[in-house]
């Protein structure tokens, strides 16, 4: 199974696309491609030959070149540029025969068709045009020729047929006048040229507009730096970041983009990660810190060991995570697809009967009437803006996600964000923070803080739970020694016991001191009131003797409770579950204002919650960040996954919270709904451009009020409405988290 890019030339609209995606599907071992009109490019998964799959595109009457590195992007790039000053150019050149021409006819300055020198001057004015029809239009032709020899039709299909007859017909009566009424003897070559300069530079303008769309990816790929400082055989030297290995020490100097992912060995920093994270705040690095590729060293140098390179940092996954998303379509957009693969031929059958009808219903002049409204129906009516209505909004919608750190895999994920109406927060690691600390501690009889902490960290200190954790780390940050033990046991579910420098020490639950006859009375009531704050209170008791309560607490994210508030404002329903008791549940519960919660809930009943809250007719986002979240991840409408949390929680998952919060799901929510909003302004402003324009263009105003829409007219509206779908889509850019989130 191989995974690779393709640039895709050639494609002008949803005809196109459709064309390109059968030409990929027909190659065997394909297992699923990805086609995005707005970014021209491929994306294709499966065991197949690439030279194969090239050639197939080619066949169809399109180029492909297999894209391999930032490099090839670039060359994209620079490829697209110079077709844009290309359609520029062509565009100009078609416009200084065809503007004269017009405004020429329009002051009837040309000579009558009538007489032998008005033939043998639109006669030289034919030739002309012809060489600037093909010199400005030509890849229109040669496109509806490939499209043709495929048994396909597409834009091009519409604007050559459109205008080649218009010439054609010009033509015709230039040679022999006397083939129509004098009446009709109107040429149109100067609408065939119009219309080829409208349309070539308003594939120029949307070209343009559409490379804004990829300003996202582009970032990103800016963020890696080209070279980094390796440190081999004693010596600093720049290398190319592709010669970097993994396991190799790389220093980096304050002010440098830190060029691979890896740990910190030695020194400390503080690194800005806001482009990973859209967190704006730095974060502090110390040796044994993870620190990742594309972000920026702010203060100190440091060194560190390369962990991963090539596609394997976190920042190449991060491209191709958003990249994938760009390609994929939302139902919505499968559905514009589908009407936009059929809309030419529906056309092409449309122009056909408009043809009919005038040269039939017309009483004079029927042949020009029917050529004119023939030839506006098919330039009016090309599908671009409906090809381009959805993935243009997916694109930029995806970057924008992409820049507040929030990681959106597929455009499926993308609209259905917006939609719900419920959410599960998993508590531990997703409201906390997931590393529980000491929070007090009550010392009675004659013991001192530091005794008890020094008996209950020497103690805990071969433990692996995280509230032993909590205990020994508060030790060490006091610079307490540690004593060996003796006679160690643990008791599931109640706590530990050992000799500590002589001493029997006991440390757990009530229900510990009670098995071993210890009395507690005297902290029950400190031990009641701390649990019901959410804290969890562990007894000490030395030689049998109550000696102190420790309180460990797992702390409340800074931002939990804000997010919480913003989803209510969105009328969303919040739901907590977790696997800690009842009295820390509701202690959280009631701190945050949370809608429902579900204690003492079993990792494999976290999924038949979610299910639970779907047959209820909620739509539910799950938001969680451990292993034992994947399934109820899998199963919601939407899974979030906290980006700080375990690979298969990521991996199931359809949202990825790169820096943690749950503001990132008010602000995946806030940017579905923008973007899904703006796919609909698109697809609208398509349907009611082509559904108004089509019966304008067929004449069905002209028996109302004499009035027939120009050609020229019919060109400069269709390159516009791309235009506007594209410029439409690009506002998604101006996106702005709302005031709860900044």
């Amino acid at each position: 199974m191989k995974k690779q890019r393709f640039s895709i030339g050639g494609m002008m609209c949803a005809g196109c696309l459709a064309s390109v995606e059968k030409a990929l599907a027909s190659v065997d071992g394909v297992e699923s491609s990805f086609v995005n009109l707005a970014e021209h490019t491929a994306q294709v998964e499966g065991n197949y030959s690439t030279e194969q799959l090239i050639q197939s595109v080619v066949d169809a009457g399109y180029q492909a070149s297999l894209l391999k590195s930032a490099e090839d992007d670039a060359q994209k790039e620079v490829a697209e540029l110079a077709y844009y000053r290309s359609l520029l150019k062509k565009s100009l050149l078609a416009a200084l025969l065809g503007v004269p021409l017009f405004i020429l006819g329009m002051s009837a300055l040309l000579p009558d068709l009538n007489t032998t020198q008005g033939q043998l001057v639109w006669f030289v004015i034919g030739i002309a045009s012809a060489l600037i029809i093909w010199f400005s239009g030509g890849h229109f032709y040669s496109g509806a020729w490939k499209a043709f020899k495929n048994h396909n039709a597409n834009m091009d299909t519409l604007i050559t047929l459109g205008t080649a007859t218009a010439w054609l017909f010009s033509m015709a009566i230039t040679i022999s006048p006397d083939w129509v009424p004098s009446l009709a003897r109107h040429a149109y070559f100067e609408a065939a040229v119009i219309i080829i300069a409208l349309i070539n530079f308003g594939s120029a303008l949307e070209m343009r507009a559409r490379g804004k769309t990829s300003e996202a990816i582009r970032r990103l790929i800016g963020l890696q730096p080209k070279t980094a400082r390796v440190i081999r055989n004693g010596k600093e030297r720049d290398v190319p970041i592709t010669e970097v290995g993994l396991d190799e020490t790389l220093r980096v100097r304050p002010g440098e983009k830190i060029p691979l992912d890896g740990i910190v060995i030695d020194g400390q920093s503080t690194v800005d990660e806001s482009m990973l994270t859209g967190e704006p705040m730095p974060v502090e690095k110390k040796t044994g810190d993870q620190v990742v590729g594309g972000s920026i060293n702010k203060s100190g140098s440091f060194l560190f060991q390369v962990k991963g390179i090539g596609s394997e940092t976190a920042l190449a996954r991060i491209i191709e995570l958003v990249r994938k998303a760009q390609n994929s379509k939302p139902a919505i957009g499968r559905l514009a697809d589908k009407i936009s693969a059929v809309f030419v031929p529906t056309v092409l059958i449309i122009a056909i009967l408009t043809f009919m009808l005038w040269f039939n219903l017309a009483t004079e002049m029927r042949l020009s009437y029917a050529l004119v409204t023939t030839m506006t129906v098919l330039i009016i009516a090309c599908p671009c803006a409906l090809g381009l209505a959805t993935p243009i909004s997916v694109m930029v919608g995806v970057g924008k996600a992409a820049e507040f750190g929030v990681l959106i895999r597929n455009g499926e994920a993308l609209q259905q964000a917006g939609k719900l109406n419920a959410v599960v927060l998993d508590k531990t690691g997703t409201i906390t923070r997931g590393q529980p600390v000491l929070n007090s501690l009550l010392c009675y009889a004659a013991w001192q803080p530091d005794q008890i902490l020094h008996y209950a960290a020497s103690i805990e200190a071969g433990s692996e739970h995280p509230l032993a954790e909590a205990i020994v780390m508060a030790a060490k940050e006091k610079g307490l020694t540690l004593s060996p033990l003796q006679n160690f046991e643990s008791i599931a579910g109640h706590g530990v016991i050992a000799v500590v420098d002589g001493q029997s020490v006991l440390l757990g639950n009530s229900a510990l001191m009670r098995e071993n006859k210890v009395d507690i009375t005297a902290a029950e009531s400190a031990a009641q009131e701390l649990a019901q704050q959410a804290q969890t209170p562990v007894f000490v008791a030395i030689e049998r003797q109550l000696a102190g309560l420790i309180s460990i607490a797992d702390p409340l994210k800074e931002d939990s409770a804000q997010a919480i508030n913003s989803l209510h404002k969105l009328g969303i329903k919040v739901i907590m579950l977790t696997g800690d008791n009842s009295h820390t549940a509701k202690a959280v519960a009631d701190q945050l204002n949370i809608d429902e919660y579900f204690a003492e809930v079993l990792p494999q009943h976290k999924e038949q919650k979610v299910a639970l809250l779907q047959s209820q007719g909620y739509l539910v986002g799950m938001v969680g960040d451990g292993i034992n979240d994947a399934p109820a991840l899998a199963r919601a409408d939407v899974g979030f996954a906290i980006g700080s949390g375990t690979d298969v929680a990521i991996e199931s998952a359809d949202v990825t919270l790169m820096h943690g919060s749950l503001n990132g799901v008010v602000d995946a929510i806030a940017i579905s709904k923008a973007t899904v909003r703006n796919i609909k302004q698109n697809l609208f402003g398509a349907f009611i451009y082509n559904s108004l324009g089509i019966p304008i263009a067929a004449g069905v105003l002209f028996p109302l009020m004499g009035i027939l829409l120009n050609p020229m007219i019919a060109g400069a509206a269709m390159a516009m409405s791309s235009l506007t779908v594209v410029s439409n889509a690009n506002r998604l850019r101006l996106f702005r988290r709302s005031g709860a989130n900044e």
